[in-house]
C-alpha cells in the first residue's frame, strides 16, 4: 500500500517532480488542491518560516505528512530584495512579467559587476502538523540578472536569471538541465537523501 503525502502547493510541476523523486520510496505526492487545502498566508519574514506555516496547514487539514517550498530570488545591489516577496514583488497576483519589469527597472544603469542574484529555496518535510523537528534542506543557485529577457522555458525570474557556467539564462536551458543545476533541484536531492533515512 503506498503511502500518501500533500504537498503544499497548486503548481503541477512541482507536484510532478517530487512524485517522481519519491516514488521509488513507495510514496503517492498530491497536490493539496486535492484535499481542498487553502492557500494560507505566508506572514513569515524568511522563506524557512514561511515554508514551515504551508506545511504545517497542509498537514493539519489534510491529516497527512506534508512538504512545501519557499523560494525567490535576492538581488545584492537590492539589498536582498525580491527575496520572500518575489512572487508578489509589484503587488499581489502580479504577473511573472510585472515582477521583472520592476526588477529590470530598478537595475536600470547599473553595471554588470552589480547585478549579482541568486535563487534559494527551503524545502520543509512534516510528518504531521506538531512535528517539532521537520526536516528543512536549502538550496542556492548563483547567478546574476541580465538587462533583457532572454529565453522562453521556465517560470518566475528565469528569463532575466544568467546562469555564468551555462552561458545562458534559466529560461534558455532544457528542463532536465536546470534540474540538475536549481536551488530546487538541490534542496530536492538534500531532502531525498535526508528521507532515505527515516524511510529505511
Amino acid at each position: 500500500m503506498k503511502k500518501q503525502w500533500v504537498l503544499a502547493t497548486g503548481n503541477k510541476g512541482k507536484v510532478k517532480e517530487m512524485s517522481e523523486l519519491l516514488n521509488s520510496f513507495s510514496i503517492d505526492v498530491l497536490p493539496q488542491s486535492q484535499f481542498n487545502v487553502s492557500e494560507v498566508p505566508e506572514t513569515g519574514t524568511t522563506f524557512v518560516e514561511n515554508a514551515i506555516i504551508k506545511a504545517r496547514h497542509a498537514a493539519k487539514v489534510t491529516g497527512l505528512p506534508a512538504i512545501a517550498d519557499d523560494s525567490g530570488l535576492e538581488v545584492d545591489f537590492l539589498s536582498g530584495q525580491p527575496g520572500i516577496y518575489s512572487s508578489r514583488f509589484s503587488g499581489e497576483n502580479a504577473t511573472d512579467r510585472e515582477n521583472i519589469d520592476l526588477l529590470l527597472s530598478r537595475l536600470e544603469g547599473i553595471g554588470s559587476e552589480q547585478r549579482s542574484a541568486r535563487f534559494q529555496c527551503v524545502l520543509v518535510y512534516m510528518r504531521h502538523e506538531l512535528d517539532p523537528t521537520p526536516i528543512i534542506c536549502q538550496g542556492t543557485w548563483e547567478g546574476s540578472i541580465t538587462e533583457s529577457i532572454q529565453g522562453e522555458n521556465g517560470f518566475g525570474y528565469d528569463p532575466v536569471f544568467w546562469v555564468e557556467s551555462e552561458q545562458a539564462s534559466s529560461a534558455q536551458l532544457s528542463k532536465q538541465r536546470k534540474g540538475q543545476l536549481s536551488h530546487r533541484g538541490k534542496a530536492l536531492k538534500m531532502l531525498v537523501e535526508q528521507l532515505k533515512e527515516q524511510l529505511a
